[in-house]
């Protein structure tokens, strides 16, 4: 990498970021909006559950561009026009998606079995066709290996013409269509019910993908192609939750990822540009994956952590409370009042611990971080006791998991032994119908040796 960097200059680097040089205004422009149209297609694949379908229908043009080429040679030219190699490729690739179809529907094999199918025997064929006619004795096949890597530095003006028209026909196809494909994307058989051409809308969108792969193959070449269908569309899917979010964050990274690739692979010579643009791709990719706010791993692992010193705060006010409930159910024999004192009390730490299967150190943890919200005090860490607030916020906590038991015993018929008393705020959940009903049966099930819920309120100057 240091030989690759010695010999560039701030001025490099400007030349290619301003599109200054012909050639790396071409190379830039036509892999930007080939991965922009690439992203904006692939989010229909992929909530088609057929992302693969782009890696089988590039393989499945090989056969064309070798068939074309020969043909081209037979007629007397150099076989290395572009238009013919590239209706080659088209022919080839449409022939592996009728394949494909045809599978799926005679047959009760899988769209993953049709494509792994397709997708082997037109490569095999392709890289025999190209080892047969690099021995023709006219004609010279050499460069022909560049659709499978891809080549941009070949690109000429006629070429980019050809690959930007190309691509933006799959790209005006995919928007103008868009609303029919999110339906087949989503419920095919509501399609059909309601009378739309399923299978034709499907035709279409793969050959939609199969037009924007021949377009690639160039520029980036079939093995990677998949890459640019793929990468943006999944990077995008972290990030949105609508599909027309979805495919304008996918087609944003497919742009600059093209952008970047091509940028990167014109300032150092020695990389190509398809695997530059498929690493540029992976690394929005990356960035999505562990950083997006809603889908992305680090957030979730935080609210996670949040999450479960939330569950651990409302187990020890549970226990606490409890043990109050216990504490004012063994006086009230002897003082029928004692139990409307008694949730001043302190609770010694053991039978906390007993609760649950806490460490001391778990235990202290969550002492703090009740400490700290005002809903426990504790005196010298030898026992516990419940603030006016604490005391509100455990009797909910107890009354919501109480409901959510009598709920899963009552209305799902889950045995008792299975209930599981580790439940969220319920009251968000069940209508107040619901509500009423299962506070009814509360009070048939539980004593009320603690005051109610209403009185807490009323004692704390407002509703809980």
């Amino acid at each position: 990498m240091t030989e690759l960097t010695a010999t560039i200059d701030w001025s490099d680097l400007l030349e290619v970021l301003l599109l200054k040089k012909y050639n790396t205004r071409l190379v830039i422009l036509s892999t930007a909006i080939l991965g922009m149209v690439s992203g904006l297609a692939g989010s229909f694949l992929l909530l088609r559950k057929r992302s693969l379908m782009g890696d089988a229908l590039s393989h499945a043009t090989l056969p064309g561009v070798g068939i074309a080429f020969a043909i081209m040679v037979a007629l007397g030219g150099t076989g290395k026009e572009l238009g013919g190699l590239w209706l080659g490729a088209i022919i080839s690739g449409v022939l592996g998606l009728a394949t494909m179809l045809m599978i799926v529907r005679t047959t009760r094999l899988q769209d993953d079995v049709a494509m792994g199918l397709v997708l082997s025997i037109f490569f095999g064929a392709g890289i025999a066709i190209l080892g047969c006619v690099t021995r023709m004795p006219a004609g010279s096949a050499a460069g022909l290996e560049s659709y499978i890597y891809g080549k941009t530095t070949s690109i000429l003006m006629d070429d980019f013409l050809l690959i930007i028209t190309t691509a933006l026909v799959g790209g005006v196809t995919c928007l103008a269509l868009r609303k029919e494909f999110t339906l087949l994307c989503f419920d095919e058989n509501f399609g059909k019910t309601q009378g739309w051409p399923m299978l034709r809308l499907d035709i279409i969108l793969l050959s939609v993908v199969t037009l924007i792969t021949v377009a690639g193959l160039q520029s980036v070449g079939l093995i990677l192609m998949i890459a640019l269908f793929i990468i943006p569309a999944a990077a995008a899917r972290f990030w949105a939750r609508q599909l027309s979010t979805m495919a304008l964050l996918a087609c944003a990274i497919g742009l600059v990822s093209g952008w970047l690739g091509g940028a990167l692979s014109a300032l150092f010579y020695q990389l190509p540009a398809g695997a530059v643009i498929v690493l540029v791709a992976a690394t929005f990719f990356l960035i999505s994956m562990f950083c997006a706010p809603a889908r992305g791993i680090i957030p979730r692992l935080l609210r996670r952590q949040e999450l479960n010193k939330k569950v651990g705060e409302q187990h020890i006010l549970r226990a606490v409370y409890e043990l109050l409930e216990e504490s004012a159910r063994h006086q009230r024999h002897q003082d029928p009042e004692a139990f409307r004192k008694v949730k001043n009390h302190a609770i010694e730490l053991p039978p906390v611990l007993a609760k649950r299967t806490w460490s001391r150190t778990e235990l202290n943890q969550l002492i703090a971080r009740a400490r700290k919200k005002g809903y426990l005090r504790a005196d010298k860490g030898t026992t516990l006791q419940l603030t006016e607030e604490g005391f509100g916020h455990a009797s909910r906590i107890t009354r919501n998991h109480r409901l959510w038991e009598i709920y899963l015993v009552t209305h799902a018929d889950i045995a008792t032994s299975h209930v599981d008393r580790d439940a969220d705020m319920i009251e968000h959940v069940l209508d107040p119908d619901l509500v009423a009903r299962l506070e009814e049966e509360l009070q048939d099930q539980y004593e009320p040796v603690l005051p109610s819920m209403h009185e807490t309120a009323t004692q704390l100057g407002g509703a809980i």
